[in-house]
């Protein structure tokens, strides 16, 4: 199923871009549309390989892994490969909503959001949402903890970097 299609949903912050970021604007998706996809039991993202996300980063892989355990869902990160941006529609819609903008005067986050609410690329919009938090840079995981992450992790035997799968912890009561 191509959740792309009728569930795009666009995060947009007033400060830095970090694995925390992008892990919260996964779970604010999440708990928006979980009650119409009863039936999903895994989720596969097709992600880039930028530095806040790749395969060798710690906080995003462990905000990963406490997402997977929130939600019972299984989930696996498929890297597009570098420079192979043009395989991920996301950018497709990207470049529109940009095209779009060119000539407005975006002189506020609303304006921002507003733009990007009122957008279709293909017959597909998105839902904008600001995410309003400080985020801070540089936070690793060390030692121990990223011993204990790794175990959690299924990295593939050929494309350990590329293709990782995370199950959510169970609990007998």
């Amino acid at each position: 199923m191509n959740l792309l299609a009728a569930n795009l949903s666009c995060f947009f912050g007033n400060n830095n871009k970090t694995s925390d970021f992008l892990v919260d604007g996964l779970e604010l998706w999440w708990k928006e549309r979980r009650s119409s996809l009863p039936h999903i039991k895994q989720l596969v993202i097709n992600i880039d390989n930028g530095p806040e996300c790749n395969g060798r980063r710690s906080q995003f892989l462990y905000r990963m892994t406490a997402f997977a355990d929130m939600t019972g869902l299984d989930i696996r990160l498929i890297y597009y490969p570098p420079y192979h941006s043009k395989y991920n529609s996301i950018e497709r819609y990207w470049a529109g909503l940009e095209k779009s903008w060119n000539g407005y005067l975006l002189e506020s986050v609303t304006t921002v959001i507003n733009r990007a609410n009122n957008f279709a690329w293909r017959g597909i919009s998105a839902t904008a949402m600001l995410i309003d938090t400080v985020y801070q840079k540089g936070i690793k995981l060390c030692g121990k903890e990223k011993k204990y992450l790794e175990k959690r992790l299924m990295r593939s035997k050929d494309l350990q970097w590329w293709d990782i799968s995370i199950r959510p912890k169970t609990v007998f009561l």
